[in-house]
């Protein structure tokens, strides 16, 4: 199968490098990295030209925001499956495509996902917190579970049939997206119990504490919107399963 990775990006000139050279490392022979650049101005489009390679596609021109160009990468990308690494991301090591190749020659898998680790924007050797997963059972989202969106990989036949990421949302439509499909449409997944992406604290939704109390307000309205009850202590939950994560 051909396997898609969509890298979102505007301006990360300093980052976008170590992104693009951890997708090109992949040992799996057949995937696509599908770079979808918001008309950077900073020099990120000469970064990503200097790394081309047969697998590496790009466009660059203006969008509506973040869940917009994400959207379109899925619109865009030709793999049986699509996932998702951010220009400030890498892939934990060499074997994360051909892991997930193996997890989906399942026919009866729509979805894989695995653990994450958040590394010192300063320092990416230093993890800072580890996000490990499980396997998904019904009710996990109302206690304040979900995979990290980074290391989910779906059929794009999922998409087409589900939708894509809600543009309503500012900062929470992964989380979003993430309850529609598992936990509302209950698609078949699986757990790969390893660290598939390294991620360096400072993205949109942890940024600042403005961020994280947006985002959590958005992931509240995600439950009505599929005409579930707000769960009690739900962000009390959430908050607990993040700080088990820090080191």
């Amino acid at each position: 199968m051909l396997i898609s990775v969509v890298t979102v990006c505007r301006n990360v000139a300093s980052l976008i490098t170590d992104c693009v050279r951890s997708v090109g490392a992949q040992d799996l022979p057949n995937f696509e990295h599908l770079v979808i650049d918001g008309a950077s101005t900073d020099g990120t489009l000469d970064q990503v030209r200097s790394l081309q390679h047969p697998r590496l596609r790009w466009i660059s021109e203006p969008d509506e925001g973040l869940y917009f160009a994400l959207n379109k990468g899925v619109e865009l990308a030709r793999g049986e499956v699509v996932g998702f690494l951010h220009a400030d991301d890498v892939f934990a090591h060499s074997r994360v495509l051909s892991s997930v190749a193996r997890a989906l020659a399942d026919s009866r898998i729509d979805a894989c996902y695995g653990d994450l680790e958040y590394v010192a924007a300063a320092d990416p050797q230093r993890v800072v917190r580890f996000w490990r997963s499980n396997e998904f059972r019904p009710g996990l989202f109302g206690v304040g579970w979900m995979p990290p969106h980074p290391t989910f990989y779906a059929r794009s036949e999922v998409y087409r049939r589900y939708g894509g990421f809600d543009t309503r949302f500012a900062i929470g439509a992964d989380w979003d997206l993430l309850l529609r499909l598992l936990e509302v449409k209950r698609i078949r997944s699986a757990y790969l119990p390893q660290v598939m992406v390294r991620m360096r604290l400072g993205g949109i939704s942890n940024r600042n504490w403005l961020n994280i109390a947006r985002n959590n307000l958005e992931c509240l309205k995600a439950f009505p919107k599929y005409g579930m009850p707000v769960p009690m202590g739900y962000l009390a939950a959430k908050f607990r399963h993040r700080m088990a994560q820090f080191r």
